[in-house]
């Protein structure tokens, strides 16, 4: 069996598992309805009660919480992949936290009340701004170790101008709505969301997966890539933007939603041979059959409130952590 037949039985895997997923999030909700009445009521001229909950209030949702998977999970390979770090995801280089200060400063200005494509395109300006402060700080040239310190920098300085705007958010009801959109979740999202982030998301992915040679071979070290015609400027240029793109318009649409970015790389790097650049098809693919899973979590009825999907992603992520952990602890004896 050749590499790439041996790398498409998990894509298969995966894309099988999140079609059933996909599936299951149609079907799923305070009103249990059967995948046959689902698929039975898909047909745009059926306006029955059924069909506006799958159509209008599930559908969306379902397409959103793959698109944004996918965003979090192909980002995250790319980023490993490039800083040559396991630890790396979208968060740890400023991304997220710049895509949740657009936009929160939103909410604050009032502008995500004046359209709803307000909150969306602050949230990517936010991305855009973080990108683009990281390469005035880190300099023309900068090594990975500086891509990343610049990053972490950018990453506090958006943490704490989000916390600054939260502590002087004129009442009670704007920090409330802020507090629970920094807790991420796709609940009544539709298609006017899908249509603003899915042009930045598909030319995110494009330029991620652009780069898919290029970070294999980076896999061997930054000279032996430069003497194999590997442009590295051009490579970081491409996957630091790729996953502004992407990311931005997942966090701009869905809120800050962690650890995908870095659980599903690391769980998907043995089943690729340890490739950065074949790890980015699955990696996409197991990111939204993860917040999928996850979205469903949020569905689980608690006497006490709602689960929001960044909630349910950290109790997913934490212990994978602790894994780690306990793994590296157990190498240095």
């Amino acid at each position: 069996m050749s590499p790439a037949q041996g790398h498409s039985a998990p894509t298969l895997l995966l894309l099988g598992a999140t079609l059933a997923l996909a599936v299951a999030s149609l079907c799923i909700g305070p009103l249990l309805i059967s995948p046959l009445t689902v698929f039975a009521h898909l047909a745009p001229a059926d306006d029955s009660t059924i069909a506006l909950i799958v159509r209008d209030i599930r559908l969306p949702r379902t397409v959103l919480a793959i698109l944004v998977g996918a965003s979090l999970g192909s980002a995250g390979a790319a980023l490993q992949g490039l800083l040559r770090n396991p630890l790396s995801e979208p968060g740890i280089i400023g991304i997220s936290g710049g895509a949740a200060l657009g936009a929160v400063a939103a909410f604050y200005s009032g502008l995500a009340s004046g359209a709803v494509w307000m909150l969306p395109a602050s949230g990517m300006l936010g991305a855009l701004l973080a990108v683009i402060a990281i390469h005035l700080l880190a300099g023309r040239g900068a090594d990975i170790l500086t891509v990343i310190l610049a990053g972490v920098a950018i990453n506090s300085l958006s943490g704490a101008l989000t916390t600054l705007i939260l502590n002087l958010s004129p009442n009670p009801f704007a920090a409330y709505e802020i507090y629970f959109w920094l807790l991420g979740s796709l609940a009544n999202r539709g298609f006017d969301h899908v249509l603003l982030a899915l042009p930045f998301m598909l030319a995110g992915f494009a330029l991620l997966f652009a780069t898919r040679r290029a970070l294999d071979v980076l896999a061997l070290g930054e000279d032996s890539a430069a003497s194999l015609g590997i442009n590295l400027s051009r490579t970081r240029a491409q996957v630091i933007a790729g996953s502004a793109l992407a990311v931005g318009a997942a966090v701009s649409i869905s809120g800050v939603i962690g650890f995908v970015g870095l659980v599903v790389p690391h769980l998907l790097r043995p089943w690729v041979g340890h490739r950065p650049g074949a790890l980015l098809v699955p990696s996409a693919l197991g990111g939204a059959a993860l917040t999928l899973a996850a979205d469903l979590g949020t569905r689980i009825p608690l006497a006490g409130g709602e689960l929001k999907l960044g909630v349910v992603t950290a109790l997913i992520g934490a212990p994978f952590f602790l894994r780690l952990v306990l793994q590296s602890r157990a190498g240095h004896r």
